[in-house]
């Protein structure tokens, strides 16, 4: 299967970063690159001219191809100036989610055998009190320039300048890589407790940049503003990789993104182009959309009638855009299931989004929607993207449904260290993704849940907690819920309640503590009624446990299963 040959873009003889940069900068050099909100962006030029400072200073330290250097960062203008240096001559980048606990970090700086360290300012406490890795030196991001001593740490071996100087270092074709080179690993977050190293090649991750053609014109006036973590294989791909493609400018919050916050990001940027998870625009309709239908009575009852929902929706997705700056014309979701009633108000309100399907062994694009003009269905995360085959592994007669298989360019190279683990994924050349789904006749791709999730009903019924939790969680009290199977086979539901809605419902500030968790209790078990009479019979939940401290996520926003039991 040839899938790396008719992607259509010129100027670029590999499918590899470092030509996909060179490229950018030769046609966009002039044009806005990368800023904080509110202060001036850096142009191609200089973003290109840092790279090529940064690779000569890793190159003059010791770094050749093949070595791994840790990128521990937030977001910010320099950090994809650290991943395309690093990888501009074969070196190996290793993006840490800067949410990742020290232990965590420390473990990823050891498995990967990783020389060096490139690490934002605040971050560098972690570097710091790493004792057991072989570093040999470590760069400040913000300064990129080397961190010569840092105190208290024996473990780091002062840096002595090469005696060839920077300026007389060449970076020729002979010192780039070639497109079938590892260029990254990244650990996954992993829901369930183990962080796999996954390689991903240069083909891979520019091949799944370039297929983005198919779905979204993007355009070198287009403004992103990024708010997930960059080190995260979405952002990574879709929001750094994709818009420097096609020569577009990007925008990182220099602060906490906090409500007001991104508000203000919003005014003062008016983004053309951003990604989410569900998580972000699940809340945004609920706090704001589904809670002002709510505070009055004629339209919470109109709301419940199709035609004037459909109404009311549009009307809400004017005002919606207009909090984002009034000129969102993609909004990309992704990194988990969104929320079905959610998806009918964006698709009634006429609101530019797309749900995307991938993985971080897939670079991550799979499947996805369009705005392209193609049909858009609800509750499918759309057709493959170009150059990606999909299929059903064992599908029932009835439903179609079976696990999701897929192959294409943008297919991992493996996990690093793990042989074992990458030979149980891979069957011949399709990667076995453990989503469960079907496609119907049009091509277009229903997600059903984690095959390892999937709880098996007293009749042999596949019951799909993620489905479940998605209509609980559109309860106005709700902020989280996970369902389970309990020791003795039943279905369950741990439920994390919005604790500032329930002090103002039940007027908790006045009310004694045992009182109020009476009626909390009431609440739970009124809910659970009302939830199952919303389900088939063999989903229906028996009990709803009070999670009263927040769940325990992965940097992504997913709830970490494993930690809970029913």
């Amino acid at each position: 299967m040839n899938t790396t040959t008719n992607y259509p873009y010129e100027n670029l003889d590999n499918y590899t970063l470092s030509d996909l940069i060179d490229r950018s900068v030769s046609l966009y050099g002039e044009l806005d690159a990368f800023g904080f909100v509110g202060e001036y962006p850096i142009s191609y030029n200089e973003f290109g001219s840092r790279i090529k400072n940064l690779t000569k200073l890793l190159i003059a330290n010791g770094i050749s191809k093949g070595d791994k250097v840790v990128l521990l960062s937030e977001n910010m203008p320099n950090w994809g100036v650290a991943y395309f240096a690093i990888t501009y001559f074969g070196a190996v980048v290793v993006p840490v989610l800067p949410d990742f606990h020290p232990s965590d970090v420390h473990h990823i700086i050891k498995h990967s055998e990783a020389k060096a360290v490139i690490v934002s300012q605040r971050h560098l406490p972690t570097i710091e009190d790493d004792t057991n890795s072989d570093l040999n030196f470590v760069v400040n991001l913000e300064k990129l320039a080397l961190i010569d001593e840092l105190s208290n740490q024996s473990y780091l071996t002062q840096i002595k300048q090469s005696f060839t100087s920077l300026e007389k270092i060449s970076l020729t074709k002979t010192t780039k890589p070639q497109e079938d080179d590892l260029c990254a690993i990244l650990y996954t977050s992993g829901t369930t407790g183990n962080s796999k190293g996954v390689m991903l090649s240069h083909k891979n991750l520019v091949t799944n940049a370039l297929s983005t053609f198919c779905k979204v014109k993007i355009l070198k006036t287009d403004i992103w503003l990024s708010v997930l973590p960059l080190a995260h294989t979405l952002e990574c791909t879709v929001g750094l990789i994709v818009p420097i493609l096609h020569g577009s400018s990007i925008f990182y919050i220099n602060k906490a993104p906090t409500p007001s916050v991104l508000l203000k990001a919003f005014d003062t940027v008016k983004p053309t182009m951003m990604l989410s998870v569900p998580l972000i625009i699940e809340k945004i309709y609920k706090n704001k959309v589904l809670a002002k239908f709510n505070s009055s009575a004629i339209t919470r009852n109109l709301y419940k009638i199709g035609f004037f929902r459909k109404k009311l929706n549009k009307i809400a997705g004017k005002k919606l855009l207009e909090t984002f700056g009034g000129r969102i014309r993609f909004f990309g979701i992704g990194g988990a299931g969104l929320s079905p009633i959610v998806e009918q108000f964006l698709f009634e309100a006429d609101f530019p989004y797309i749900i995307g399907y991938g993985l971080t062994e897939t670079s991550p694009l799979i499947a996805g929607g369009s705005i392209l003009g193609d049909k858009k269905k609800v509750k499918s995360t759309g057709t493959v993207f170009y150059g990606v085959e999909i299929k059903i592994k064992n599908p029932e007669p009835q439903t179609g449904e079976g696990e999701i298989l897929t192959r294409g360019p943008s297919v991992m190279m493996g996990y690093y260290k793990d042989k074992q683990q990458t030979d149980e994924v891979m069957e011949d050349d399709w990667f076995l993704t453990g989503d469960l789904g079907h496609l119907d006749e049009d091509g277009y791709l229903f997600i059903s849940g984690r095959s390892k999730n999937v709880i098996i009903g007293s009749g042999g019924e596949n019951i799909y907690p993620e489905q479940i939790e998605s209509i609980i969680n559109n309860e106005t009290t709700v902020l989280d819920s996970l369902v389970m199977e309990d020791d003795n086979g039943k279905i369950i539901a741990r439920v994390h309640l919005d604790l500032e809605i329930i002090d103002t419902l039940f007027k908790a500030y006045k009310t004694p503590d045992k009182e109020v968790h009476e009626l909390i209790s009431k609440h739970l078990e009124d809910m659970r009624v009302d939830i199952n009479s919303q389900i088939s019979s063999f989903s229906r939940i028996t009990k709803y446990i009070h999670q009263i401290e927040p769940f325990t996520k992965t940097p992504t926003k997913k709830i970490k299963r494993y930690l809970y039991k029913g």
